[in-house]
């Protein structure tokens, strides 16, 4: 969802990535005109596109139920245009998330040639090459955040296809918590979570809209994650009908997937991923009675790649191996990247955050070599709603690494900010509630507002939350 849509007739009217932050409070508790817009119709799910368009990647935060919060890319696209030759080098592709991510691979691959094409056709390029040390002609390198990761593979699938040379043109890839073997959270989005703290009306419009797109499909887990007691199960077409979403869209997107990992099939050039890790992330699920239920827990696997079992009960072992908050840690890279950094960030902050940009950078301009040992051990999580009550105090914990312990709250300070303007509104006192680090914080009135942690050592911890008047009915 980081791309602003809008649609191509009448008005063309923004049906998200408004500027007004008061619109989402009017999409997801007033009358949600827009996101009923954003529904695919029956033209659309039969492959004619055309009614929405990408308007541009985000420029102000956004905010979904189940999502945390969505980070504009300006931060992003400014390391990137900064560390370049020219700006023109640079090529900010937008995409219709709704829609399959092989559909957005193939629009992404035709950009990439054209772009590429026009950058080494023009003067600027010409002057670039004669002040780089080998004189060589430009190469892409492909940048990409999330469902983005996604798209690109499709990008090099749909090229190697077709007999393209994208893959030779190709310098690197650099993803930053991309879901390659999907997220529990688009399962649970499916499913509505009916278990969650989030008022009702926003979470049904999410449920509704999610089930019509074929993009939220594509992000379900690939791997086995549903837990049988005793056994792990993969989630099945079926399985996902049941829950609420869509049995064609889940079998195409099941189908995609196994196209994505088959022999043969083509990887990324330099692949280097930038994984978030420490925060508290769902990494498998239960299913009773159509409701999903999350869990904090993934499955080991024993040296012959077979479920790790317990000796003594013969249950499979399950262990909390965490993630950005969306993306399950271990989902989020592939076998054969060149590198792979750990960082205890968000899952947004990845694309915003000032360490994650400096990896990106050196990449960029070929230095990444001098980076050091990748960050990542240790770092604490952050563990918020997604959204709160205007005016009534709740509760914003700290949570350890996996497998450690977080003995104080010395040195960690917590404030809460307008999400637009970034102006500090309150700062929280972190104390200990009910065995956890915490702060009370209260938001003054409806909007959007960003939680931010900073401790020694690590990445400054950010995340949306999304204060309603729970009031009006919902």
């Amino acid at each position: 969802m980081g791309s602003a849509l809008r649609e191509t007739t009448g008005s063309r009217r923004l049906l998200w990535g408004l500027e007004d932050l008061g619109w989402l409070l009017s999409a997801w508790q007033g009358r949600g005109e827009s996101l009923r817009r954003l529904h695919l119709d029956e033209s659309e799910r039969s492959g004619r596109y055309g009614r929405v368009e990408p308007a541009g990647l985000l420029r102000f935060p956004a905010w979904a139920p189940f999502l945390h919060g969505l980070e504009p890319y300006d931060h992003l696209l400014k390391t990137v245009r900064d560390a370049v030759a020219d700006p023109a080098a640079v090529l900010a592709f937008a995409y219709d998330w709704r829609l399959p991510v092989e559909v957005n691979g193939a629009l992404l691959a035709e950009a990439a040639h054209r772009h590429l094409a026009a950058w080494r056709g023009s003067e600027a390029h010409s002057r670039a090459r004669r002040l780089h040390p080998d004189e060589r002609e430009a190469r892409l390198v492909i940048v990409a955040h999330s469902m983005g990761g996604l798209v690109t593979r499709a990008a090099f699938a749909r090229a190697a296809a077709q007999g393209s040379d994208l893959g030779a043109d190709t310098r690197c890839v650099v993803t930053l918590g991309t879901p390659f073997l999907g997220s529990v959270k688009a399962a649970v989005i499916l499913g509505g979570n009916r278990s969650a703290p989030l008022p009702a009306r926003p979470r049904r419009r999410m449920q509704a809209l999610a089930r019509t797109l074929p993009g939220v499909h594509d992000l379900l887990p690939d791997y086995r994650c549903v837990d049988a007691g005793e056994d792990v199960l993969r989630l099945t077409p079926s399985d996902v009908a049941g829950l609420g979403g869509d049995k064609e869209l889940a079998a195409e997107a099941q189908d995609f997937q196994q196209r994505m990992r088959a022999p043969g099939a083509p990887g990324l050039p330099g692949h280097r991923s930038i994984v978030g890790v420490a925060q508290p992330t769902a990494q498998s699920l239960r299913l009773e009675g159509g409701v999903v239920y999350e869990q904090y827990l993934s499955f080991e696997r024993d040296g012959d790649g077979e479920l790790a079992r317990d000796p003594a009960a013969g249950l499979p072992v399950r262990r909390d191996r965490a993630g950005d908050g969306t993306v399950y840690r271990d989902a989020a890279a592939l076998s054969g990247s060149k590198g792979v950094t750990w960082l205890p960030l968000q899952h947004g902050s990845l694309a915003k955050d000032g360490v994650a940009l400096a990896h990106v950078r050196a990449i960029l301009t070929e230095r990444d070599q001098h980076l050091g040992p990748a960050l990542g051990a240790g770092g604490i999580g952050l563990d918020l709603p997604d959204c709160v009550e205007a005016g009534r105090p709740w509760l914003a914990r700290l949570t350890p690494a996996p497998g450690e312990e977080l003995e104080s709250h010395a040195g960690i300070a917590c404030s809460v900010h307008d999400a637009e303007t970034d102006r500090r509104v309150d700062t929280g006192r972190l104390g200990w509630h009910d065995g956890t680090v915490a702060a009370s914080l209260t938001l003054p009135s409806p909007g959007l507002y960003r939680i931010r942690v900073i401790t020694e050592g690590t990445p400054p911890l950010t995340q949306l939350v999304l204060a309603l008047d729970l009031t009006d009915p919902i």
